[in-house]
């Protein structure tokens, strides 16, 4: 039996929503159509059409997964997201110094999510800075940004007189390249996949450097494509190209081994060299079993026409076994890696007689050293290292700054004399330096006195602002002590242009400048700091009116049980952002009743929460949520001894610090524990189903991204195996770690698994996976699903095809959040 259904259709095709046609009359375009008709598939949808559906089948259809009950929260919750989701983001910025030295010139790189073209749309703003008398500072901004469309990278000259763009091609189109001036494109150059792939611009590998002269820029990009074995009818065909020939198909080859986690696909990093104003491009021949990147320009001597540049290279033989095999590099700090100096070509001289293929290790000494930086009078060459990660196996920890004496000379030998600058912190004193953790240097970090760098660090639950004197080693926090964190953007001359923010205050500009010795005892502080007006920091009513109500304190978690054979950084306090609705910090007290918890769980474990602004958790916030941030031990930012604690115990310690705070809230009134939920993504959500199983009646709901929930299947599918061990067994599980785990292992790993707690599971749980990870693949999740739905848990499981492991497409990123606000609203209210 079948009904005939009348279905509107015209805001499909534009037309006005409010405008009437009687269906008592359709025309050809709009007449009902039969299941049998031969040509249903070539029909258009007109104005009203009608099509002939099962009359069991109800008139509005549902999405899968959303019912009517939640089809409301669905949208309104999209509206809120989409407030949070429209904010434009700084990510780089420049500051050029005039001949005038009160002012200078500023450029800002700025992203804002495009979610209908499901990409970040990129722009350049510009700003005249003037200073006055009395450290007095104005920012003119330009009216208008630029849009920079299908740019992959932009890196202005050190003048700040052109500008390099680089537009990577996709599926095998050439990459351009191009130099532009202040009015004009002066060069543009097209590269062919049989020169090199695409140009790394992924912060790790990514290394783009200017020459001093600006007639040379140095980039890392993908080798070029190798042969592949051709086909025709016959056979294997010698000598043929299958690009070429027709009839002729392309083979496989031998497979390759990439660096796991979003480089699949992508061919091994190698050094290139461009003459801007010749368009000739020239590979460096570097040892073909390093991968290179993070590339700089040597200081030019004048006592040599050679041109050098210095270069980080990772080697395959990465392993316990030495055996060629790139485990996954994406957020792992302990892949052994070591500085190199080779000649540049385009060389003046042309009496070269030297190898320019061999490649100096400058830093023999030492297992880890990356992100190169020369001092502005080049005589300096600073880096930082990794060493205790690589020692240890910890894909993160604390870091030490290191430097070389360049010699005068020009010429890099391999026994080099490094110098420790900043060692490792094992164990700070309370409210002291806990060590450095840098993400990298900035693109002109230093201030005018050529020996000191400003540098962004962890430090707690914060992000601060440092400058270190690489002379004698002293290191400064510089910015003021607050609940807020700070991120460097440029160094201009003596001042620093900077963003700070929190859980609760969107990102605002700041310009700070040191106080005078007379100053300070006044201020009690070494450093000013203004706020700078700009377009990027007008932020929605909506938005500012919902984070007003919030209040932001970080939480000092006293270690339970902290036995005497834990190491003294192991059991100092650990750390937990609370954010609330109407906690009072003065009070120490809730003005009214308790708001529904989310107890939120950073990944790694090596990693932290930082007290900065977050979309997501200012998202989760405005829907009524108080939320619970817990910067268990083994984060970084408290020191090595802290971070080396939680190796060999996860699901154990990271666990119980983890109900520790929650206690800790639970008993000062602060959280109504009848209403708690938790989320978590990688090892977050490993803590998270740890947590569902071993405090089962402690969660209402739950929600993970990307966990791991099973480490015996992921040992032997994820790009970084050696994690499961390290992290399972400690640092002894660096040495034992093999391709082919034992029982015994695999026994071990399972009962550090939360699989191993999944029959005393009870919590909802949101799934959420994207399809592409290499990190945690898809199977580990859908695997603990899948037996919570055999055991009658209430389970949902999104899959975003195309996401990798951060799941940080835009549509994907927002429908992400958008399922997780609706999921915890079903569940804890």
């Amino acid at each position: 039996m079948s009904t005939r259904v009348w279905i509107a259709t015209s805001h499909l095709y534009g037309r006005c929503p409010h405008r009437r046609f009687p269906p008592s009359k359709p025309s050809l375009r709009s007449r009902p159509v039969n299941a049998c008709s031969p040509s249903t598939d070539s029909l258009k949808l007109s104005t009203f059409s009608a099509m002939e559906v099962p009359a069991s089948v109800s008139p509005k259809q549902m999405p899968k997964g959303i019912d009517a009950t939640t089809e409301e929260e669905y949208a309104s919750q999209s509206k809120l997201l989409q407030e949070f989701t429209n904010f434009s983001s700084i990510d780089k910025a420049w500051i050029f110094k005039s001949d005038n030295g009160n002012s200078s010139r500023a450029m800002f790189s700025i992203s804002q999510t495009n979610l209908i073209g499901n990409k970040k749309r990129k722009y350049i703003l510009s700003s005249h800075i003037s200073k006055g008398s009395n450290h007095s500072v104005s920012f003119e901004w330009s009216p208008f940004p630029v849009e920079m469309t299908g740019a992959s990278a932009i890196v202005p000259s050190p003048s700040g007189l052109k500008l390099f763009v680089v537009r990577n091609g996709e599926n095998g189109s050439p990459t351009q390249l191009e130099i532009w001036g202040p009015s004009q494109l002066l060069k543009e150059i097209y590269v062919p996949q049989s020169v090199h792939g695409q140009i790394f611009t992924d912060g790790w590998f990514e290394g783009i450097s200017w020459n001093h002269d600006e007639t040379l820029i140095a980039y890392v990009a993908e080798e070029p494509s190798p042969l592949k074995p051709a086909f025709d009818g016959l056979g294997y065909k010698k000598g043929a190209s299958a690009d070429k020939d027709c009839g002729v198909w392309k083979g496989q080859g031998d497979w390759e081994e990439n660096w796991g986690e979003t480089y699949s696909g992508k061919r091994q990093p190698a050094l290139f060299v461009v003459n801007i104003d010749s368009g000739d491009i020239r590979a460096v021949e570097v040892d073909k079993s390093i991968s290179v990147g993070q590339v700089v320009w040597a200081p030019t001597s004048s006592k040599s026409s050679y041109k050098h540049l210095v270069f980080v290279g990772w080697t395959s033989d990465n392993g316990p076994h030495q055996v060629s095999r790139k485990l996954g590099i994406k957020y792992c700090y302990n892949r052994p890696c070591a500085l190199y100096a080779i000649r540049a070509p385009f060389h003046e001289s042309s009496n070269i007689t030297e190898d320019l293929a061999t490649a100096v290790n400058l830093t023999q000494g030492i297992s880890s050293a990356f992100f190169p930086q020369f001092s502005p009078d080049g005589k300096t060459l600073l880096f930082l290292s990794a060493k205790s990660s690589v020692d240890s196996g910890a894909h993160w920890s604390t870091e030490s700054l290191h430097r070389i004496d360049w010699p005068a000379d020009g010429k890099p030998c391999p026994s080099m004399n490094i110098v420790d600058v900043v060692p490792v912190v094992m164990c700070p004193e309370d409210g002291c330096f806990p060590g450095l953790y840098c993400s990298s240097f900035h693109n002109q970090p230093w201030l005018s006195d050529g020996h000191t760098v400003i540098v962004s660090s962890i430090w707690g639950s914060l992000q601060v602002v440092l400058a270190i004197d690489v002379l004698s080693g002293k290191v400064s926090r510089i910015t003021p002590i607050s609940t807020y964190s700070w991120n460097v953007l440029a160094v201009d001359r003596d001042n620093i242009l900077a963003v700070s923010s929190s859980p609760i205050d969107p990102p605002q500009i700041k310009y700070g400048y040191p106080l005078t010795p007379k100053d300070q005892m006044v201020a009690s502080t070494a450093w000013n700091w203004i706020d700078v007006s700009s377009p990027l920091s007008r932020y929605p009513e909506k938005v500012i009116s919902l984070l007003s109500s919030l209040e932001c304190i970080i939480m000092k978690i006293p270690v339970r049980d902290a036995s005497q054979n834990l190491t003294e950084g192991a059991r100092k306090p650990f750390e937990a952002i609370f954010v609330s609705h109407s906690y009072s910090p003065t009070k120490e007290q809730y003005d009214g009743p308790c708001h529904p918890l989310i107890v939120i769980l950073h990944g790694g474990p090596h990693s932290v929460s930082l007290s900065s602004y977050s979309k997501s958790v200012a998202f989760l916030s405005s829907l009524g949520y108080n939320l619970l941030i817990v910067n268990y031990r083994g984060s970084l930012g408290f020191g090595e001894e802290a971070l080396q604690s939680l190796p060999g115990k996860v699901g154990s310690q990271d666990v119980n610090d983890v109900l520790t705070a929650l206690d800790h809230v639970i008993e000062k009134g602060l959280a109504d524990p009848s209403k708690v939920a938790v989320l978590g993504g990688s090892h977050g959500g490993f803590l998270t189903t740890h947590l569902i199983g071993q405090a089962p009646d402690r969660f209402a709901v739950a929600a993970v991204r990307n966990p791991v929930c099973n480490l015996a299947l992921m040992v032997g599918t994820s790009d970084i195996p050696d994690w499961c061990y390290v992290e399972s067994y400690g640092s002894e599980g660096k040495a034992i770690f093999t391709e082919a785990p034992s029982a015994e292992h695999l026994h071990l790993l399972h009962s550090k698994s939360p699989i191993s707690h999944l029959s005393k599971v009870k919590s909802p749980v949101l799934f959420l996976l994207g399809a592409q990870d290499l990190r945690v693949p898809v199977s580990n999740g859908l695997q603990y699903a899948r037996a919570l739905k055999e055991k009658g848990v209430q389970v949902k499981v999104v899959i975003f095809p195309n996401d990798v492991h951060a799941i940080e497409r835009p549509q994907s990123d927002f429908e992400s959040f958008l399922n997780i606000g609706v999921w915890f609203k079903t569940h804890c209210k």
